[in-house]
């Protein structure tokens, strides 16, 4: 008999996600009891010494909450054309996210763009000879074009354009939610170039009776099956019919990398990217909401009305998320950062709204106790991200986390801790935050 106890080893993202409360206590012994505060104060002690530095404003830092020091991931993983510091979630299908500090440029780099995959991409692709068809219910001529075609027949277009993962920042979620668990890398804004998907469908016809649009791609589904569609959504046609509403065949001047779609794509900024919908062979206008794959049941679907953590909610009960929520990133400096304290302290970043625009930004160190607006641009156009930056001053040597909150056109800002709960853990727009030791 083997009397050698078995030692179950756990990351700390693990403990927190499991139970943040005992995770507190078993990494740091810090309570959250308010009648222990002795309890609290040794625990913020025992805290700083493992980051190596006093946490300043550890007296307003939420119970439950792992340090952003962290929080962060160390696994890298190189896929072809890709920036080799993407972090793989999965690779069947291939998802992979981009550490935030290589998101810090104003327009995204094509090999920095996160990998979204539902199926396996198409091999071999013959570009010449690709074609998209439009049809459905509501087209009164449905048509075929090849990209040869597309780009002769239809004024180009560029537009940059924010594409995010409905899932960014799934792993937060607790209780756990399934899928890839997506920190906060999940998005990119990149120049997109292609003909309005307006102009296309409008040579073929809309209908009176025109309600919403589904695409369908090229990309073969999991299990072999040609029969089968990995994924088939959709927006609605007021979407659909926008200024900004691309069929691409290239983004920053090249083509379409293989993991993003090439040689054709949709892409429809400031809504989920599963909307965006990549190798693009057919377009069908509805007379109803699009009903392919994964556009029923929970998938892409948050509840209609709050609900508690953990609760079932019944599929009828799930509304279909339209616009993303109003969310921001520190990109610079990288998180962990050493700063003396004699030097000024730059952060930047960026920050989008869906539909909609940034009207504001604040950062705070103190752990949301207070908040220094700073300067943000303008977006260079419908659906792009935009850029801030600030200069901060630390009171004195210690831990710190430089938080970020942006607030919307319509006075919405982001929360600073995890929003409501929902079963695929979608929407996660809490307050972005890096870790800094100041010397």
């Amino acid at each position: 008999m083997d009397n050698k106890k078995k030692c179950e080893k756990k990351g700390i993202n693990e403990l927190y996600q499991a139970d943040p409360a005992q995770a507190d206590l078993a990494v740091f012994g810090r309570t959250s009891d308010p009648v222990s505060r002795r309890g609290f104060l040794t625990g913020l002690s025992t805290m700083g010494v493992l980051l190596g530095a006093e946490v300043v404003f550890g007296r307003f830092m939420p119970a439950g909450l792992i340090p952003a020091a962290y929080a962060g991931t160390t696994e890298d993983f190189t896929i072809v054309g890709k920036h080799p510091g993407l972090v793989v979630l999965n690779d069947r299908p291939v998802n992979a996210e981009v550490p935030v500090h290589l998101l810090n440029d104003l327009i995204t780099p094509a090999d920095r763009l996160f990998v979204r995959n539902n199926g396996i991409p198409p091999k071999n692709v013959d570009a010449p000879n690709w074609t998209l068809t439009i049809d459905g219910e509501s087209v009164k001529t449905s048509k075929t074009y090849t990209i040869a075609e597309l780009k002769s027949k239809f004024k180009h277009r560029t537009y940059q354009l924010t594409l995010e993962c409905g899932g960014n920042g799934r792993s937060e979620f607790n209780p756990p939610a399934k899928g890839n668990q997506w920190s906060t890398g999940a998005v990119g804004c990149a120049q997109w170039t292609g003909v309005r998907l307006r102009d296309v469908l409008e040579d073929c016809g809309i209908k009176d009776d025109a309600v919403y649009i589904g695409y369908h791609g090229g990309d073969s589904h999991l299990s072999g099956d040609p029969s089968k569609e990995s994924i088939s959504r959709g927006v609605p046609m007021s979407k659909a019919l926008e200024d900004e509403a691309l069929i691409a065949w290239a983004v920053n001047g090249e083509d379409i990398p293989a993991m993003n779609g090439y040689p054709l794509r949709l892409v429809f900024g400031g809504w989920p990217a599963s909307t965006s919908g990549k190798w693009l062979q057919g377009i069908s206008i509805r007379n109803k909401v699009h009903d392919g794959k994964k556009m029923g049941g929970k998938a892409y679907r948050t509840p209609c009305k709050p609900v508690a953590p953990g609760t079932k909610v019944p599929n009828e009960d799930m509304c279909i998320i339209e616009q993303m929520p109003v969310k921001s990133l520190v990109t610079f400096p990288k998180s962990g950062v050493l700063h003396q304290l004699k030097d000024q302290f730059i952060a930047k970043g960026h920050a989008w709204a869906g539909d909609k625009t940034v009207d504001k930004m604040h950062v705070s160190i103190d752990f949301g106790q207070t908040w220094q607006e700073v300067k943000i641009s303008k977006p260079v156009n419908r659906n792009a991200w935009q850029h801030w930056e600030t200069s901060l001053k630390f009171p004195q040597a210690g831990y710190y986390e430089v938080w970020a909150k942006a607030t919307d056109s319509d006075g919405i800002s982001q929360p600073m801790v995890l929003p409501g709960w929902n079963p695929k853990g979608y929407l996660n727009n809490a307050c972005h935050r890096i870790a800094v030791k100041v010397v």
